[in-house]
């Protein structure tokens, strides 16, 4: 998965549109088990400021093909007492979530880094917030 934006803006702070149409280059997400490669532009334009296009691009896929684009890989925080269990595609994330279902359940959570080591978070880990 690669992202590239054109550093081109115009000189009038007042333009509707900052980048050119030809300077603009757009997130292209590529997946080799589909044998297909996409541009998001639609995407970036449909989104609000701060959105990750990428990131919600990588999670639809998932969901529609069964797995994750080329150079994805997610957080995976699964309870080791019941079937509970998600998906990030961000460290934060999965470990809030684990905090929350260890604290909530008193249940051990595994949390399976996309490359490295696994961790437990036990009921009682992180009741400072941290």
């Amino acid at each position: 998965m690669r992202a590239a934006q054109s550093d081109s803006v115009t000189d009038d702070p007042f333009s509707d549109d900052a980048f050119s149409e030809d300077d603009r280059e757009v997130p292209t997400v590529s997946c080799e088990r589909c044998g297909r490669e996409w541009e998001l532009d639609r995407e970036v334009d449909d989104l609000d400021p701060g959105s990750h296009a990428i990131e919600q691009f990588a999670l639809d896929h998932e969901r529609h093909t069964g797995h994750y684009p080329d150079g994805v890989t997610p957080w995976v925080a699964r309870c080791d007492r019941c079937p509970d269990g998600e998906r990030f595609l961000a460290e934060r994330p999965a470990r809030r979530w684990a905090r929350t279902h260890a604290r909530h359940t008193r249940h051990p959570v595994r949390i399976e880094a996309p490359r490295g080591d696994d961790e437990i978070v036990s009921p009682g880990d992180g009741e400072d917030g941290s």
